[in-house]
């Protein structure tokens, strides 16, 4: 039973899946801030253009 216990510590492949699972989530959510930050612009100066258009057209 204590050399079952001695492998379970020195086991670090579980380890390594953890480490490469929050690494993978942390690029996500890089991701998706950057995204989310270009839709905002993107819909701004669609906003913009649409008013002018919009103004000289009158």
């Amino acid at each position: 039973m204590a050399n079952l216990f001695a492998r379970f510590l020195k086991d670090e492949s579980g380890a390594t899946a953890i480490e490469y699972g929050l690494l993978a989530a942390l690029i996500a959510l890089g991701i998706i801030a950057g995204a989310r930050t270009i839709g905002t612009q993107v819909g701004s100066t669609f906003g913009t253009i649409g008013g002018e258009l919009t103004t000289a057209n009158q």
